[in-house]
């Protein structure tokens, strides 16, 4: 499972011209489930973020996690994150997850987050989306659970 995380001031996600999710300031979570991926993943993933130190503190040294500032979540599903693009000019997918195995891992991260902050919006799985978001920093870094 890999997720592109980005500190922002504030984001938002539409499907056809409406908004199906928008936060104030928090992370962005770009989502991709890979074949294989599991509970265990999302788990860790989830935890890793949450606590992820990546806000300043008064003395501006990121020092300050999502929880410490009770700050949003916007979580948005990506396969194309698991994108091979080693050989040829077209990306092969094939090491993403099936859709429903996607999905349910994708819901079972977003439930797992909820536990813990105060507000986790989300895109709409499998739909064409537009998401907007003010990077604050820009601050953008890459998790993986294979690499944990």
């Amino acid at each position: 499972m890999i997720a592109v995380v980005q500190r922002v001031a504030s984001a938002g996600v539409s499907v056809d011209d409406h908004t199906v999710g928008e936060i104030e300031k928090g992370l962005v979570v770009f989502l991709g489930v890979a074949e294989g991926d599991g509970e265990k993943d999302a788990d860790y993933l989830s935890g890793k973020i949450v606590n992820l130190r990546i806000f300043e503190d008064s003395n501006g040294k990121m020092n300050l996690s999502l929880l410490d500032i009770s700050g949003e979540m916007l979580v948005v599903s990506q396969f194309t994150l698991l994108a091979d693009c080693r050989k040829g000019r077209r990306p092969s997918f094939t090491g993403a997850a099936g859709p429903e195995q996607a999905d349910g891992l994708y819901e079972y991260f977003v439930k797992r987050t909820r536990l813990h902050v105060r507000k986790v919006a989300t895109g709409q799985f499998r739909a064409m989306m537009k998401v907007s978001l003010v990077n604050d920093g820009p601050v953008t870094m890459i998790l993986d659970s294979a690499r944990g």
